[in-house]
């Protein structure tokens, strides 16, 4: 099928509803999945991630980011939704291929998990006050030391 043939939207499959549903050229596949999410109306397992799998070979798929424009890889090659069940099966497995191979560096966040800082609590808060108390009493000393910086001096050269 050439470009003159294909048609001017990209055709997505939702794994969850079993629906296609229909983008422009261009489109985000965070967006789309965006959407897509919307469309379920509360139903379980939303969906994550877009991906393009290859139909009747095992062949590697190819997953979209939130950034990564959608896109027609061509001939059998369709896109669909990958959902958090799939996610947390694939990421099972590969937990299990990391206990079996050893590692240099392992991250202690989740996979698709942000650090979230901790609440900002008292004791964080009187760390900054003392900070601040502390900065205005080393400006204070330095302020008097300069004004009294030239007593000083007649004073050392009153000695020698």
């Amino acid at each position: 099928m050439s470009e003159e043939d294909s048609p001017p939207y990209l055709e997505v499959n939702c794994k969850t509803s079993g629906q296609i549903l229909r983008f422009a050229p261009g489109t985000e596949a965070g967006f789309a999945v965006t959407l897509i999410n919307r469309k379920l109306k509360g139903k379980v397992p939303l969906a994550t991630h877009i991906e393009a799998v290859k139909d009747g070979k095992e062949e590697e798929t190819i997953a979209f980011g939130p950034n990564a424009i959608l896109s027609n890889f061509g001939q059998n090659w369709k896109l669909q939704t990958v959902h958090s069940s799939e996610e947390q099966r694939n990421e099972h497995i590969q937990g299990m291929a990391r206990q079996t191979s050893p590692r240099k560096h392992v991250s202690s966040v989740p996979r698709g998990e942000s650090k979230v800082p901790d609440q900002i609590n008292s004791v964080y808060i009187v760390k900054i006050v003392l900070a601040f108390i502390l900065i205005f009493v080393l400006g204070a000393i330095f302020t008097l030391f300069l004004d009294n910086l030239p007593e000083l001096i007649v004073f050392v050269k009153s000695i020698y």
